[in-house]
């Protein structure tokens, strides 16, 4: 009786946390508004925008995203949600405008940059460097 108890309690637990890895891992979506998403980037990508973007990358992206926007940086273990592995298809397939929304409205782990870059070219050349993430 007690290990058929102990069998039990160890096929609950490890379906508790199978469940719970199943929802840190499963991003949930993340709709934008059709007008966001059919912003075009009026930033060119250039050697010049690419750097600017990777600097800003750096500064303010690589410490969770990666420094590859793998979603493997320094800070991703300590979030509630494991960023996104930018380097991906689903993510790239993504409009520039649905990009530069994601990045200035943030969400959850993920904060708004409109404040912290004002400028939105700023923005716009972070959405031009995250095109570079490609596989």
């Amino acid at each position: 009786m007690k290990s058929k108890l102990v069998l039990a309690t160890a096929t609950l637990a490890i379906g508790l946390m199978t469940a719970a890895f199943t929802l840190v891992q499963q991003p949930k979506p993340w709709p934008v508004p059709d007008k966001n998403a059919k912003m075009a980037n009026p930033v060119k990508s250039s050697k010049e925008s690419i750097a600017d973007g990777k600097s800003l990358w750096s500064v303010n992206c690589a410490s969770c995203h990666g420094k590859g926007g793998l979603g493997d940086g320094s800070k991703a273990a300590q979030l509630k949600t494991i960023p996104n592995d930018l380097t991906k298809a689903d993510f790239q397939s993504q409009s520039d405008g649905a990009i530069f929304y994601k990045i200035s409205e943030g969400r959850d782990d993920m904060p708004s940059f409109k404040k912290k870059l004002p400028d939105a070219e700023d923005i716009w050349n972070l959405v031009v460097y995250v095109r570079t993430l490609k596989k």
